[in-house]
């Protein structure tokens, strides 16, 4: 990746990868954080030649695993269907223990796809403490966790595809 990428991650195991589809699932709920990422994202991708993506939108982070299913389950034979989904959300922990609840279940529902899919699908979801949590992780001290979903995305696109050939 270029010099001014902060991802924390390496690039190490991307290659020939133009032909990748990547879906993105994305929460309005705090949408200037989210849309960031998604961009970050869409910025990553684009450094990879990666061209066939789509955008996904729902209304908070809870929908998130509903949504991954549901768009995989309605592309089932229409030569859609992704080599990885990204979930993107950003829960901020409020005054009650509703952020517990929430970001327990977007982390299980992305997990129990993860078991479930044939793809893989990215735990892009922020869950902060407050609002200077979630800047410092669209390119602070903590990286740009868009970009890295993006790398993460292609990395496991990449094992799958060795996995396959094994």
């Amino acid at each position: 990746m270029s010099e001014h990428n902060k991802s924390l991650l390496n690039d190490a195991g991307i290659l020939n990868l133009e032909d990748a589809s990547v879906v993105m699932v994305y929460t309005e709920w705090n949408d200037a954080i989210v849309n960031e990422l998604v961009n970050g994202c869409e910025k990553a991708l684009k450094q990879y030649n990666i061209t066939k993506s789509e955008k996904i939108i729902v209304p908070g982070a809870f929908e998130l695993p509903y949504a991954c299913k549901q768009y995989w389950e309605t592309t089932k034979g229409t030569g859609k269907q992704p080599g990885a989904i990204i979930a993107f959300g950003c829960v901020i922990r409020g005054e009650t223990p509703h952020f517990d609840y929430v970001c327990k279940a977007v982390t299980e529902g992305v997990l129990q796809l993860n078991l479930q899919l044939p793809v893989p699908v990215i735990f892009g979801i922020l869950t902060v403490d407050n609002e200077q949590q979630a800047q410092d992780r669209l390119g602070g001290a903590h990286g740009h966790k868009g970009e890295e979903a993006a790398i993460t995305a292609l990395k496991m696109i990449a094992l799958q595809r060795k996995l396959a050939k094994s």
